[in-house]
């Protein structure tokens, strides 16, 4: 809003410039009795009784403006615009009136009755009142204007008027006074008008300044060049217990972390590395980033920006919501959902730690613990009552777990323990029976009394020579023996069980063999949309057919031919036959190729990729690569620039049996990946298990937070489907529940149906289920 007669002037400025017409009032006086006695001496040296009167007229205006100024100042101000504008009428008026009696004054006294010393006198008080015009009435530019004419304009009029030329030639000299006071006054009006303005809006910042700063989730504090405290915000005071942020203010960086000392939010030593590590970072000029845990238990995160000869910035905020995050996602990628005992990636990270110390002359010893007919429990009494075996058991193995033996849950109903010290045979001997009697006996399980029985292989190697892997497979082959002599026991490794490392050579030369021949074939697992239930892409999947013992697992070939070498042979073959298998597909089913932590370690992999599609002319859109953290793992530089010059062909990328391992959480956001495949062991008890759902859904939501698409992994039941179409809504479905793998063609033949939806199952399913299965993906 603006006064109309002050165009341009905020209302609250035209306020602030009215009253200051009434500031220091008392001076007026001083004025007043200025041009009386001045008028009274002039009588005085005349004797023209004229000069009486107007010395008379001269304090009796001044005494009535005085007297209103007064009124002003007992008024209490100015309220609004419209009284402003009723003070300065009044001002100019009276105003106007004691300038045209100055002017008379002179006017009479030049041209009148002329005096000598009267002319001095009258123009001496009108200069000094002059003066007055431009620093009291700068705020009225009408009074301004009036001045500059009643005091101007008469004596500029009355030296014209004597008709010389001296004093004409004067008298003109003078009128341009009258612009140079009225241009004066508009100077110092613009001046403090800008002024005004400019503090206004250093106002404004400051208050939007301060609200920004003290909405902040964050706390901030500012630090000066002599490293003390200058801005602070409010949840910087609330976390250090100051109820005002200015009390944080010329506190040092040191006083403030002991003020957290002081209130149990850190301890002596958190706050001293805190403030060795800021200082060097404020310093250094160095962004740092530094997480403390509070006494209360809260995480903080402190960053750390140093500005130079300018504000040094320290933030903090608490991020206990996201440590506890980051923990539950992290426990559930390294531990077992349903027993809570270490995974199988997580293991073998725990032995290789175990292994990496202490004396390398001790032995160690690996079992492997499998329960006996598991299966017919699944079959006969459900999914749910083998699940509540398989914790029985896991908590019964977990009460032997220390820092010195490690116990697993491998899979299935399969268990591994480490021993990281044994001292002999006999000292094995007896801690597996002594585990053995402690494990047989019977559990309630949902109100059925199940035995625990168990088969066991044991292998005991010198911690200086020890492969892991290795001791896994020559437990392995103690467990078969285990089982071959009638179950409920265990076996120790002996050196004739090695007749089944020489199958094994013989199974790797027949591989390389079939993999020369190109005698493998590819087989289609599909992939089924969420939202349609159709096919959406379809997993490709290696299979090899042995002349003599027929089918054999990949689960068993692809890590031979992984051991062997020729791993990249076989990734290069799948892909050949799976893009020319796609490209006759209809258009909207892709593909997804297995590539293994082999085909990483050269950039043969990329030329791979193009040369398959060039070949096919597949669309690249519809080629997916699926890497699995193993390849993460291996190279994790030159992993992630082949994943990138993959990407750049436009293909897509995907992130397999996510959650089997911890590190793929750091990957999610640094590598070009389009998609994540959630292992199946997050579905394993979703449907009975209240917290494997929330596991479940945690994931989802992490993965689809930051654009990736989900594919859930083994699906095998209805209630499984439905509770993934009603509650975790993945975009993307795979598993037995939708058949076997089908042959390039069958694709092509069933891609024209759709599945029915969980919901349109549920009536009827009344013919069974697909049972537990133990399913080993490979390329």
């Amino acid at each position: 809003m603006t006064n109309g007669k002050n165009s341009g002037v905020p209302a609250d400025v035209y306020v602030q410039f009215v009253r200051s017409l009434f500031d220091n009032h008392h001076v007026l006086l001083i004025g007043t009795a200025c041009h009386a006695i001045a008028a009274l001496m002039v009588y005085v040296a005349s004797g023209d009784v004229v000069y009486v009167a107007l010395a008379g007229l001269l304090l009796a205006v001044g005494t009535w403006r005085y007297a209103g100024m007064v009124r002003f100042h007992r008024s209490g101000g100015i309220p609004d615009e419209r009284s402003a504008q009723r003070w300065e009428n009044e001002y100019i008026l009276k105003g106007s009136i004691q300038g045209l009696m100055l002017g008379a004054f002179c006017f009479t006294a030049i041209y009148l009755r002329p005096v000598p010393f009267g002319e001095m006198a009258a123009i001496s008080v009108t200069l000094g009142s002059i003066v007055t015009v431009v620093g009291r009435n700068y705020g009225s530019r009408r009074m301004v204007s009036i001045f500059a004419a009643t005091f101007v304009g008469p004596i500029a009029l009355g030296l014209m008027l004597r008709l010389d030329v001296p004093h004409f030639v004067l008298g003109l000299l003078i009128v341009p006074f009258m612009v140079v006071i009225k241009s004066s006054a508009d100077n110092v009006r613009n001046v403090l008008f800008s002024a005004v303005i400019g503090h206004r809006q250093a106002r404004n910042l400051a208050q939007r300044f301060d609200r920004a700063l003290n909405t902040m989730s964050h706390g901030l504090v500012m630090l000066g060049p002599d490293g003390r405290v200058v801005v602070a915000n409010s949840k910087a005071a609330k976390v250090l217990g100051f109820d005002v942020p200015k009390r944080l203010l010329g506190r040092s960086l040191h006083a403030v972390l002991m003020r957290g000392v002081a209130g149990g939010l850190l301890s002596q030593r958190d706050a001293r590395y805190a403030e060795g590590q800021l200082t060097r970072a404020l310093s250094d000029d160095r962004d740092l980033k530094l997480q403390l845990r509070a006494g209360d238990g809260r995480y903080f995160e402190l960053t750390a920006r140093s500005g130079h000869e300018e504000l040094g910035v320290v933030t903090f905020e608490e991020i206990t919501s996201r440590v506890e995050a980051e923990e539950r996602i992290r426990h559930m990628a390294r531990f077992d959902s349903l027993t809570d005992l270490p995974n199988r990636a997580w293991f073998h990270e725990l032995v290789a730690e175990r292994v990496a110390g202490g004396d390398p002359e001790r032995q160690c010893a690996l079992a492997v613990f499998d329960l006996d007919d598991f299966k017919s429990i699944n079959d006969t009494l459900g999914h749910p009552v083998g699940d509540g075996l398989i914790f029985a058991v896991g908590e019964k193995l977990s009460a032997i777990a220390s820092d010195e033996v490690i116990v697993s849950r491998f899979g299935g109903d399969e268990f591994m323990l480490f021993f990281n010290s044994i001292g002999s045979e006999k000292e094995l001997t007896v801690v597996l029976d002594r585990i053995f009697a402690d494990l047989n006996g019977y559990v309630d399980v949902s109100g059925h009394a199940l035995r625990v029985q168990m088969s066991a292989g044991a292998v005991i190697s010198d911690v200086g020579g020890t492969d892991v892997d290795d001791m896994i497979v020559k437990a392995d082959l103690a467990l078969y023996k285990a089982k071959e002599a009638g179950k409920n026991g265990w076996r120790l490794f002996e050196a004739k069980m090695n007749a089944a490392f020489r199958n094994r050579q013989m199974l790797k030369s027949d591989l390389r063999g079939a993999v020369e021949a190109r005698s493998l074939r590819v087989v289609y697992q599909p992939i089924v949309a969420m939202n349609s239930m159709r096919i959406a892409s379809c997993e490709a999947l290696c299979r090899w057919d042995h002349p003599e013992l027929g089918p054999v697992s990949p689960a068993v070939f692809i890590p031979l031919a992984e051991e062997m070498g020729i791993i990249s042979e076989i990734s290069e073959l799948v892909l050949e036959q799976a893009t020319s298998a796609c490209v006759r597909w209809p258009g909207d089913i892709c593909v997804s190729v297995n590539l293994s932590a082999k085909d990483f370690h050269n950039s043969e992999v990329v030329e791979k990729v193009r040369s398959a599609l060039e070949r096919s002319g597949l669309p690249p859109h519809r080629l997916e690569v699926e890497v699995t953290e193993t390849a993460l793992l291996d190279d994790k530089s030159s992993t992630g620039k082949f994943l990138n010059d993959i990407k750049a062909l436009g293909v897509r990328i995907a992130l397999d049996d996510f959650g089997t391992g911890y590190s793929s959480l750091s990957y999610l956001h640094t590598l070009p990946l389009d998609k994540v495949k959630i292992d199946r062991s997050f579905l394993l008890d979703v449907t009975q298990n209240p917290r494997a759902l929330e596991l479940l859904k945690g994931v989802v939501g992490l993965s689809r937070g930051i654009g990736l698409q989900i594919t859930m992994e083994g699906v095998e039941t209805f209630e499984q489907l439905e509770v993934l179409s009603q509650t975790v809504k993945p975009d993307l479905v795979q598993g037995f529940l939708f058949g076997s793998a089908l042959t390039a063609s069958g694709v092509e033949t069933i891609s024209v149906h759709a599945w029915p939806t969980a919901a349109d199952l549920d009536d009827g399913a009344a013919s069974g289920e697909p049972k537990n299965r133990k399913a080993a993906k490979a390329q």
